[in-house]
């Protein structure tokens, strides 16, 4: 492991949705690589999560909370809070998807900051509910945030941690479920309908929360009301946007692998400089 990647833990600046959405936009166009709108859907999620949610002192602290970003395609955004907490420095960001980079399009868990590698869709709840049952079983308070796409909800990996989290009440484990209506190639509905999807949840075991995923104050405030301590897992269906935060991305199914042309960059940083947070 490279040691430069094992380096600091030191707050450096607010994590915002804003901050993260213009490092989403400005790497990714200097790499020439798409996943933007997947990425800028997560955003003020992961800015919730980093700056209120998470329990997070250092990164080589034991009983910190651990996250797992299951949409692994959306790692840019992780890399963004990572940098805006400190643990990664802007010359790490800013090798992106260059040869011999630790920073992929799917994050790696030699970097600092990430436990688990992920990417096939569908695993990542089942190391979430690892952790979190380690956590119970060791008698240490961690918890286990997993970010899922509502896509990974066709996985059946998936539905066999929904049901095993549930069984051994595993009020450690939260999910997140990224409820963009959207996947690489179509809208969610049409390729396999997941609606009710809070009921398929709930009927489950899972205490289910409906919130809006660009809320950020519902947002903490759900997280901060979270019983963590006993009781069956939860859930959080976080209603969102693919490509939220820039007008021409938003609801379209193409900036899932799209890059930026030079004059749709310049119109993406214009609109999120003048966006409020």
């Amino acid at each position: 492991m490279p040691e430069s990647a094992r380096k600091i833990t030191v707050s450096s600046q607010a994590v915002t949705p804003r901050k993260i959405r213009q490092i989403i936009i400005e790497e990714s166009k200097r790499a020439n690589v798409g996943h933007i709108g997947s990425a800028l859907s997560v955003a003020d999620i992961i800015a919730v999560l980093f700056e209120h949610g998470l329990r997070l002192p250092g990164t080589d602290a034991s009983d910190r909370d651990r996250f797992v970003l299951s949409k692994g395609h959306s790692a840019l955004a992780l890399y963004a809070a990572l940098h805006l907490k400190g643990i990664l420095q802007p010359d790490q960001v800013q090798t992106y998807c260059c040869d011999g980079s630790l920073l992929g399009v799917h994050p790696e868990h030699q970097l600092d900051g990430i436990d688990f590698s992920t990417g096939s869709l569908g695993h990542g709840l089942a190391f979430g509910a690892g952790v979190a049952l380690a956590s119970r079983l060791s008698g240490r308070p961690y918890r286990a945030f997993v970010l899922v796409s509502d896509a990974e909800c066709n996985e059946g990996s998936l539905w066999e941690t929904v049901m095993f989290a549930a069984h051994h009440k595993l009020a450690n484990l939260v999910a997140i479920v990224d409820n963009n209506g959207q996947q690489a190639l179509g809208k969610t509905k049409d390729v396999i309908d997941l609606h009710p999807l809070g009921e398929k949840w709930r009927a489950f075991g899972w205490k289910v929360h409906e919130i809006d995923g660009h809320n950020p104050a519902e947002l903490r405030q759900t997280l901060a009301g979270l019983e963590t301590a006993d009781g069956p897992p939860n859930v959080l269906i976080a209603n969102t946007i693919s490509g939220k935060g820039v007008s021409f991305m938003e609801g379209k199914v193409e900036w899932h692998y799209l890059p930026l042309s030079d004059d749709l960059y310049a119109q993406a940083l214009k609109e999120l400089e003048a966006s409020e947070s």
